[in-house]
């Protein structure tokens, strides 16, 4: 079983973190608040009092940060405490600019690192199936893959550096404008007199099927686990899918990729936004729908 340091211990950290423990590997977190830190050293983590205790002597490190220049910051910290040949695993979403720089660093320092966000939400970070996109090489890749495992049920390795990253935000651009396009829907069959199960069991099994349909209905009663039948608690926070939908369009400019839907998904997430949503489930969206209807 390996030492691993792991770096932020919140709402999809911590319940990874405790993954790993249960799967016999001994975890040393770190995090800056304390009843986070604490939570985790309840679950088998044992706690850290700085990100350089985290670190050292571990034979793998993985971050679990808000933004690229937390990462940045983090890993400039953890690469002067790990001894070389360290893998180092950033979980965290961020633009792939600062992920490749990320890598950079741990090169200059001779330590392995891979970029490797997730999808499955908070439910998956708990249950274990999160489904990982990695960036990096072959190396770092065969070394953290029985890691990602305890934590994961589909791991992807898709290709060098910053892929990971590039793949998580193309993924969660398309279900950002999945899920407007079936509230609209939704929205447009209660005007029509349809009902939502109708609608479901038509869609669901035909052309309009997709995985904010299917899995995570936005309405009450189709799909029973679907955060519409829990008063739209995350989930996937509204705030959350705003910030990829916005990554996604800093990465259209950079590369020159034409990306109408997505710019118009996240203007209308940033609208909900600022009308008081972020810490709902982005699939509550369809109440601002019905209201501008």
């Amino acid at each position: 079983m390996a030492r691993i340091g792991f770096i932020g211990l919140g709402n999809m950290g911590g319940p990874m973190a405790a993954n790993l423990v249960k799967a016999g590997h001994e975890v040393l977190g770190f995090d800056l608040a304390a009843l986070v830190l604490k939570a985790a050293e309840e679950s088998g983590v044992k706690p850290a009092s700085h990100a350089s205790q985290a670190v050292k002597d571990a034979e793998i490190v993985i971050t679990m940060l808000p933004q690229g220049k937390h990462v940045l910051t983090a890993w400039a910290d953890i690469l002067q405490s790990a001894a070389q040949g360290t893998l180092v695993i950033d979980c965290s979403t961020i633009d792939v600019e600062s992920s490749r720089k990320a890598h950079e660093m741990a090169k200059a320092t001779s330590c392995l690192s891979l970029d490797a966000p997730v999808s499955g939400g908070t439910g998956g970070a708990s249950a274990g199936t999160l489904t990982f996109m990695t960036g990096g090489s072959e190396e770092a890749f065969a070394k953290a893959k029985p890691i990602l495992e305890a934590m994961g049920k589909k791991i992807v390795h898709c290709g060098e550096a910053g892929a990971g990253q590039a793949a998580k935000i193309c993924n969660n651009m398309i279900l950002g404008i999945s899920m407007v396009g079936v509230c609209e829907a939704f929205v447009l069959a209660e005007k029509l007199g349809l009902s939502h199960q109708a609608l479901f069991d038509v869609a669901s099994t035909s052309s309009g099927q997709c995985w904010s349909i299917n899995t995570y209905c936005p309405v009450p009663g189709p799909v029973p686990t679907s955060p519409a039948n829990n008063d739209y608690k995350p989930g996937f926070a509204a705030a959350l899918m705003l910030k990829d939908l916005r990554l996604s369009q800093e990465a259209a400019l950079a590369s020159g990729a034409s990306t109408p839907l997505g710019a118009e998904a996240a203007q209308l997430y940033a609208l909900f936004e600022k009308l008081g949503n972020g810490g709902r489930d982005f699939s509550a969206i369809i109440e601002m729908f019905r209201e501008k209807a």
